[in-house]
Formats: C-alpha cells, sequence, structure tokens
C-alpha cells in the first residue's frame, strides 16, 4: 500500500483523496484551516451558515461517479435539489433575464430584449454541444504533460475558434448588448474575463442548460461534509489545523512534506490542492526547481480577486424580485472588467453576484430571517491597492447601492455581518497575488501551457484544483482530481481503475 499525502481539503484535494484511497492508497489530507473545505469554507454567526463559496452546483452527474468510484450512493450522504431559474439576471435599469434549461422559455426570456436574436440564440446552443464534447467529455479529465498533447487538440481548437473570446464569439450569434452579456459572462465564475477566455468556455452555458444548476442542502458546507463522511468511510484521515511548511524534494522526487512545528511526513505520492503559484513560490526549494519552471510560474497571469460581504438581517426579503442567483450588471461592462484585468484599477462602479440561499433553504438563517452574500470581482494584489483603508468605502458603496435599489432598508435591518478581500486570499487562502481563481483562463494558460497535474521538475508531485489542468469551477476541479487518480494508478495491480468521465456519458441527474 502506497502513502498518498493529499495537502489542502478543496474540493480538488477531496476528491483526489477519495478517488485515491478507493483505488487502495493509504491517504491523508492536511488542512491548515479549522474546517475543511478551502474556498468552500463555511462561516457560522449568529445561527446564520454563510457558504464561502462556490455557490453554483453544475455538473451533478460528477458527484454521482464518485460516489460510485467509492461504492458508495451519493444520496445516501447528500440531497440536491435543482434551482429554477439558474439565475436572475438584470441590467443597469434593474431589467431582468431569467434562464433555465427550457429552450421555449428561454426564447420567450430572449423576445423581451431582441426578438430577432432568438434564431442567433439557437444556432449559438447548437454550437456549444461540439465545443461541450470536445472541450469537456474528451479533453478535461486528460493530463497535457507533453507538447505533443497540445499538437494532438490544436486543430480542434482552431476548428472551435477558440482564438476567439467568449464575447467575441457569443456576439457573432446575438446582436442584443444585454444578450450578448448575459450568455458570455460565465468565465468570470472561474476568475475569467469573457473579453480574453477563450471561446471554449462557452460551453459552460451548454453545461448548465443540459444539466442545470443545483443546490445542495444544508448548503455548500454540507456538500464538503458529505466528502469529507465519504473519505473517511474509505478509511482516510484528515488532519485540521494542521498547517504543510514545505514539500521536501531531492533527486526530482517529493519524499513527504514538513508541517509547521517541524514534524515530518514520509510519502510515496504527494498531491497539491494548495494554489500551485504558492507552491512553488514558497512550499519548495527553489534550488530544487528548473529554471525553465521558475520562469515559467514567475510569466503567469493571475485571476482577478474578490470582494465579498456576507451578511444576515432580521427581515425577510421574498417580495422585492430576487431569486436564489441574481447576477447584477452595471452600466459599464467592457470597460469595468478593463479596469479589473488590464488597469488594475478599483472602479466606482461595479457589477455583482448576489446568492440568496434562503429562497431555496430556510435552514441557514433564523427564523423570519434571510441569508445573502454579495460579490464584486476586484483587481488581485498586483493592483497596490491597500485594502486595510478601501474595505470599508468599498463595502459602504455596495450596501448602499444594493439598499437603493435591490433591499430596502437594508443597512437598518442587518445583524450580522463579514467581508472578505483580496487580502484573504492571499494570507487565509495562500492565494498568489490574492487571486481568487489562482492563474487566469486564457488561452495562452490553457491546456499544456497550463500548470501541469504533475510537476514538470518532480515525477511524484501532483495538483489538482483551481491552478492546474483545466481550470477552476467544480467540474474543473473534479476533473483534475480524475487526471491525478489515472496519473499515481491504483495500489495494487489486482484493483480495478474506476472509470473517468470519457468511459461514460454523463447522465442528467435527478433529485
Amino acid at each position: 500500500m502506497s502513502k498518498v499525502v493529499t495537502i489542502g481539503s478543496g474540493f480538488g484535494g477531496l476528491g483526489a483523496a477519495i478517488r485515491l484511497a478507493a483505488q487502495g492508497h493509504d491517504v491523508e489530507i492536511f488542512e491548515k484551516r479549522d474546517k475543511p473545505g478551502g474556498r468552500a469554507y463555511t462561516y457560522e454567526m449568529d445561527g446564520f451558515k454563510f457558504d464561502g463559496g462556490p455557490t453554483v452546483l453544475t455538473a451533478p452527474f460528477m458527484f454521482d461517479d464518485l460516489w460510485e468510484v467509492a461504492g458508495k450512493r451519493r444520496e445516501d450522504y447528500f440531497e440536491m435539489v435543482p434551482c429554477d431559474p439558474y439565475y436572475r439576471i438584470f441590467d443597469a435599469n434593474k431589467n431582468h433575464f431569467d434562464y433555465n434549461g427550457d429552450e421555449d422559455f428561454i426564447l420567450d426570456q430572449i423576445a423581451k430584449f431582441n426578438p430577432a436574436d432568438r434564431e442567433g440564440y439557437q444556432r449559438f446552443m447548437g454550437t456549444t454541444q461540439a465545443i461541450f464534447e470536445k472541450g469537456f467529455i474528451e479533453l478535461a479529465d486528460k493530463p497535457f504533460l507533453h507538447f505533443t498533447d497540445m499538437l494532438k487538440v490544436a486543430p480542434d481548437l482552431i476548428k472551435m475558434q477558440s482564438y476567439l473570446s467568449v464575447y467575441r464569439y457569443v456576439s457573432q450569434f446575438v446582436s442584443n448588448e444585454f444578450l450578448r452579456r448575459v450568455f458570455s459572462f460565465h468565465p468570470l465564475l472561474i476568475g475569467g474575463n469573457p473579453f480574453d477566455a477563450p471561446s471554449i468556455y462557452a460551453m459552460i452555458h451548454y453545461l448548465e442548460r443540459e444539466w442545470g444548476i443545483w443546490y445542495a442542502k444544508g448548503g455548500t458546507g454540507a456538500l464538503v461534509n458529505a466528502m469529507v463522511r465519504l473519505f473517511e468511510d474509505l478509511g482516510g484521515k484528515l488532519h485540521l489545523n494542521t498547517e504543510v511548511d514545505e514539500i521536501v524534494v531531492g533527486n526530482k522526487r517529493a519524499t513527504g512534506i514538513r508541517l509547521g512545528d517541524g514534524t515530518f511526513i514520509p510519502a510515496d505520492h504527494v498531491v497539491a490542492n494548495a494554489d500551485v503559484g504558492f507552491v512553488y513560490n514558497n512550499m519548495i526549494d527553489k534550488n530544487q526547481q528548473s529554471l525553465y519552471l521558475r520562469s515559467k510560474m514567475r510569466l503567469m497571469k493571475y485571476s482577478m480577486s474578490l470582494f465579498v460581504i456576507y451578511f444576515g438581517t432580521k427581515r425577510q426579503y421574498r417580495d422585492v424580485g430576487l431569486r436564489h442567483h441574481n447576477i447584477i450588471l452595471g452600466q459599464r461592462y467592457k470597460h469595468l472588467l478593463e479596469d479589473i484585468f488590464q488597469k488594475k484599477l478599483l472602479s466606482d462602479d461595479f457589477s455583482l453576484y448576489l446568492h440568496m440561499p434562503t429562497m431555496t433553504d430556510s435552514s441557514l438563517a433564523p427564523e423570519g430571517h434571510e441569508n445573502f452574500y454579495v460579490l464584486s470581482p476586484v483587481p488581485h494584489l498586483g493592483s497596490g491597492i491597500d485594502w486595510t483603508k478601501a474595505a470599508k468605502p468599498y463595502r459602504d458603496a455596495i450596501m448602499q447601492f444594493l439598499e437603493d435599489n435591490y433591499l430596502p432598508d437594508l443597512q437598518e435591518n442587518i445583524v450580522t455581518e463579514h467581508t472578505i478581500d483580496p487580502l484573504h486570499f492571499k494570507d487565509t487562502l495562500n492565494s498568489r497575488m490574492g487571486a481568487a481563481f489562482s492563474v487566469q483562463p486564457i488561452l495562452a494558460q490553457s491546456a499544456w501551457f497550463r500548470p501541469h497535474n504533475r510537476s514538470e521538475d518532480f515525477e511524484n508531485l501532483y495538483f489538482v484544483g483551481a491552478g492546474t489542468h483545466p481550470g477552476a469551477g467544480l467540474p474543473g476541479v473534479l476533473s483534475s482530481s480524475i487526471i491525478v487518480q489515472d496519473l499515481i494508478g491504483p495500489a495494487h495491480s489486482t484493483v480495478k481503475a474506476p472509470r473517468s468521465m470519457t468511459t461514460s456519458q454523463p447522465i442528467k441527474a435527478t433529485s
């Protein structure tokens, strides 16, 4: 039996640990915080339960597959329920667009803004299926360890117009500006700029429409706890409040990890769910790293960061026109994103994601109360913004905007509140540059160009999570765990390797 050490308990780390434990490995997870989940950490305050994120649950079949790999039934561990609509998306004048998996419903929504775009949307959807089948089904759970791997898929990437941004790709089919934003915002959910992210990410819209947006009863934290329970049922061990200080390497191999208290834990394989940029910059002796790898990591571009306010109110807001997932797009779109991604400026205006989970699950707040979080994309710490000074006025501006436009008398009804900013991503989550989604998803940082799932320098060091292939978002990080499972292989040759996504087509999940 081989020993696998996993650093971090985010979805990628938990997914890999479960898969490897199911293959007969002795797996231990080391987590620096007092709860598992990584970015999906749960905050509990004054009777409220706030999901740190992610809150948009897509590709539910991947969770069913994970439990099947372990020989268990997902339904015995947690319950998923569908969200309808998936999102309510507001323009700057508070007109809204709802979308779900019903094409006729979506076409009626399109007609409210521009009837002529109905036919264009249908053509757009016709192309996204091919992108999904190539980009997700065939490539998402396959490692790109050699440049020849990239050359093999280059013709398909060109055929799919991956050289176009998601926004430009959508604009070929849709003419109304607001509708272009509605069908191109998805890269923001994984740390990308719709004007830079390659068009392959248009498959997210297809993925959502085919398999829906789901909610785990009890919140994302309930899903994390279910995965921990599954891992422990397989014999895995989770260590909380245990920070890893170093990945010990020698002779092009990782020999184990050294904890913050100096304890050395030997390992046959090390799986890092920590931020890949932080790992190479802070956790591995640079003298043991190649000049090529150090240069590659130094030149990486990182995603934007986030400013998030979690708040609970003593008043319920069921009659103000909000839904579970709300996206509020400001008047500016392209120029706001330029401020965030290129100019690294903190703008006076913003676009927001407003999460209202008590619309679906009242257990997340005391009776008669409401649970929210509001998220604003902001530049990463390469901007030089001093968040010790900027956080309070930025928070006040967002809350005043919500009170003036969506949540009447909001601030006098707040009973609990917690805020995180880019410093949280840097100091608590060990994310390089305070980036919320690690390496930015652009064409020049995709597939082989992205940090590899198996280290270029150390043959038994593996990466899962947002910073490696295929990227951020639940489907991406869970796919990275499949890649690592396949790269490491079963502990014993007699153990049958679990199936991956490509050996069976996804099945639409049911609640």
